[in-house]
This record gives C-alpha cells, sequence and structure tokens, in this order.
C-alpha cells in the first residue's frame, strides 16, 4: 500500500516548546503535516480513535499515559495509526520497550532535524528507523524483530502503572486521588498493592523503578 501524502501527523509532548519545534521542522516538509497536538498520552491516542491520523509523534514520558503506554493502545485500537517514540534517554532496554510496545522506531531527542524528518517518513511506510544509527546493527535487527506477543504480561495492571507513574513525579496520594477521581483511600490501596508486587520499600525505590521502566524521565 503506498504511503499517504502528506503524511498526517499528531504530535504528544508535555512541554510546548517541544511540540513547536517539531512543529516547525516537520510541517517544512511537503509530504508531512502536523494536523494534532497533544499535551498528554490519553488525548494522543483519543485524537488517533477519531480517524484521520496516519502517524503519532510521542514522547516517552508524558502524563497520562506514557509514550510506551500510547503506542500499546495505539497498535490495539487503531492499527493503520504509525507510532514513533521521542525520548531524551537511549538505551537498549527504552528501544526493546519501544518496539515491543508496536512503535516503528525511537529517536533520541538530541538527534538533528534531519534524522527526526526521515524517522518519520520510514515510520509511515512501516520501516523500523532506529536513531543514533551507530547503535549496534546485531542489537538494532533483533529489536527489531521484537514482537508485542514476545513481551512478558506486565505484573502491574493499568491503573496501577499510572498511579506508579505519578508517585514517580513526586504527586502525594491526595493529588492522585484529585487527578484521577478517586478517594485518598483507593489510592493508598493501590499505592500498597504497587509496592508489594515490585518488592519496593518507599517513594525513592518506586521513583527509580518507574524511571528504569521509562515511565518518568530522571
Amino acid at each position: 500500500m503506498p504511503a499517504p501524502f502528506p503524511a498526517r501527523i499528531i504530535i504528544a509532548d508535555d512541554h510546548a516548546v517541544v511540540r513547536s519545534g517539531l512543529r516547525l521542522v516537520l510541517d517544512s516538509e511537503p509530504d508531512l503535516k502536523i494536523v494534532a497536538e497533544a499535551d498528554n498520552g490519553a488525548d494522543a491516542v483519543k485524537r488517533c480513535q477519531e480517524g484521520d491520523i496516519h502517524l503519532a509523534v510521542l514522547d516517552i514520558a508524558m502524563p497520562r499515559l506514557t509514550g510506551l503506554q500510547a503506542a500499546r493502545e495505539i497498535a490495539q485500537t487503531c492499527p493503520q495509526v504509525r507510532t514513533l517514540i521521542l525520548s531524551m534517554h537511549f538505551s537498549e532496554q527504552y528501544v526493546s520497550e519501544a518496539l515491543a510496545s508496536g512503535a516503528s522506531g525511537y529517536v533520541a531527542k538530541r538527534a538533528a532535524d534531519q534524522e527526526i524528518v526521515d524517522a518519520c517518513r520510514a515510520a509511515v511506510v512501516s520501516s523500523a528507523f532506529i536513531y543514533p544509527a551507530a547503535f549496534p546493527a546485531r542489537l538494532r535487527e533483533k529489536l527489531a524483530r521484537t514482537s508485542t506477543s514476545d513481551r512478558p504480561e506486565p505484573s502491574l495492571t493499568p491503573r496501577e502503572v499510572e498511579i506508579t507513574k505519578l508517585v514517580g513525579e513526586g504527586h502525594s496520594s491526595q493529588e492522585i486521588a484529585d487527578m484521577l477521581f478517586l478517594s485518598v483511600k483507593t489510592v493508598e490501596t493501590h499505592r500498597a498493592n504497587i509496592y508489594s508486587k515490585l518488592k519496593v520499600r518507599d517513594r525513592v525505590e518506586l521513583t527509580r523503578y518507574a524511571i528504569r521502566e521509562g515511565l518518568i524521565e530522571p
């Protein structure tokens, strides 16, 4: 199937300055068109579900749903939409998680403008794109073959993942309760279950877990 022209793109990042910079870079290309923006993963998923989006460019660490969570949900509910993960950090674990979530590529935010443009074009036609190019070819091929079905089931429920992310970002139980429209008691129960499942003792250890899993950025 031929690639759409121009590709209609949504940018999702919780920093307005990053969205503005990406829009400036991508809108200058005749085959790429920014048609929507979102400042969190949940809104990005919702916009993709409304239709007429070819590519979602997702920051890896966003409120409500992370880029990885959003990519996974988009892959399940909008298989026609391709996803590209952006991150401040580059590691084998993050890349593996991104491709396993259904993303077509992973680009470090430090990449030059042309690499980001190339990544978007590759993602639209379902080609795996990993930046930097110096990433070992052997590992690039291995990661490109990673499928969602190969991933072990996460030990946390979606709600627990959401609360883990918010705790890692420094929010109190009361703040989390207000944000998620839950009672403080319910949030505390979730936190206790999370600590038990992950075998962590306190907020510091949970924050380390959230960083390691790409739920938040250090």
